[in-house]
């Protein structure tokens, strides 16, 4: 699977990027903004934000509304769920609905069967299956972990580890990493094009690069957020290939650099990267129509590389703690402000040295230049 050289019509014009460990701020903004003094639902809606395990914000320019869409991975409550659920105006549909996945004959499809209901309309549950092409599915059994082998240093490499080889779920399947990249990292496209270097490091190369890419810049001088990168990944096993003959392990080591960072006491700051997310892009069989999955999550900053009928299966991150968060904080040096003075100190020394040598083989030459001048112009004797 070739990731599109060109973007869907889907693809956002605008992409906002902030680094944030906790939603609590966001909620509190909510219940101020938006939710009365009397209204606890509204608070408590806000509330229940802090234990999604994703929240999308899209906005829609047409109707001027912004959409909160989030995914709780588990119930906030030992008891299991326990939601109340009321109109909360005359004019809001609200429907409710409890299914489990059911297993299909077709990869590509999810199925659920369950329950469905109108609040305040419909006297009892009703019975409801349905079943739809997905888009996203996970890589079964396919996990990876994220580390910066030490010492860091201006030029950090990242390292994906695979624990396990799986094989290609299906033909023709391409396997890519996709990183987005703050500003304090940045990468060199000219060394990941060298052929002998992607081979021992297990890639295949760019397919795609965008955002910050000057390689000279410091980072108080770029204005943009930072870059994103798709890399194609080497992968050894193909479609239906026997594992067990083969070794299990195997890394994937992707080269950063580091922009000038601002001076700091001690000569070292710590810098934040998020994961990368690690995939299976493999084509979609033909006739499927993956925009009637009513889940599906679409601009996810990836996706729209990739022609519009293509299915994704994701490897499970691992971090290296339970419950931890997919950011890695990395050390790294900078110009220690304690023995900045040094370096001031020598640099307009060395300057007015300089500007001193100039300046006297100036003067050297002009002498030189005129006394030569004088001896020329002395009349000659004759005898």
């Amino acid at each position: 699977m070739s990731a599109a050289q060109s973007h869907h019509s889907s693809f956002p014009a605008y992409h906002y990027h902030d680094f944030s460990i906790s939603l609590r701020n966001l909620i509190i903004y909510l219940q101020h903004k938006y939710c009365s003094a009397q209204d606890f639902d509204c608070a408590r809606a806000a509330e229940r934000l802090e234990e999604a395990a994703y929240l999308d914000v899209d906005y829609d320019a047409k109707s001027g509304q912004i959409i909160f869409t989030s995914f709780d991975q588990r119930s906030p409550d030992p008891d299991g769920w326990n939601h109340e659920i009321q109109p909360r105006w005359n004019s809001t549909k609200t429907e409710t609905g409890i299914f489990t996945q059911q297993q299909t004959s077709e990869s590509e499809e999810l199925s659920f069967a369950g329950y469905l209901t109108v609040v305040s309309e419909d006297k009892k549950p009703k019975q409801t299956r349905f079943s739809f092409p997905s888009r996203h599915h996970p890589a079964s059994g396919s996990s990876f972990l994220v580390t910066f082998p030490k010492p860091v240093g201006l030029h950090p490499t990242l390292r994906l580890t695979f624990p396990t080889l799986v094989s290609s779920p299906a033909q023709d399947c391409g396997l890519y990493t996709h990183l987005t990249l703050p500003l304090s990292f940045f990468v060199d496209k000219y060394q990941l094009s060298s052929p002998n270097y992607l081979i021992a490091n297990n890639l295949q190369g760019i397919r795609a690069l965008s955002g910050e890419t000057d390689l000279e810049a410091p980072e108080w001088v770029v204005r943009k957020w930072g870059s994103t990168m798709l890399l194609e990944l080497v992968h050894h096993t193909p479609h239906g290939a026997r594992l067990e003959s083969m070794e299990s392990r195997w890394h994937v080591n992707i080269p950063l650099h580091l922009r000038y960072l601002p001076p700091r006491e001690g000569g070292a700051t710590s810098v934040n990267i998020p994961w990368p997310i690690v995939f299976w892009a493999c084509p979609a069989e033909e006739g499927v129509d993956l925009n009637d999955n009513p889940f599906d999550r679409v601009n996810l900053g990836y996706e729209a590389l990739f022609d519009p009928a293509t299915t994704f299966y994701h490897f499970e991150p691992q971090p290296r703690e339970e419950g931890g968060r997919l950011m890695e904080r990395v050390q790294v040096p900078v110009m220690d402000l304690r023995e900045s003075g040094w370096v001031e100190s020598g640099t307009v020394g060395v300057i007015v040295l300089g500007a001193l040598w100039v300046t006297w083989e100036i003067l050297r030459v002009s002498l030189s230049g005129w006394e030569w001048k004088k001896r020329t112009s002395l009349p000659k004797k004759v005898q």
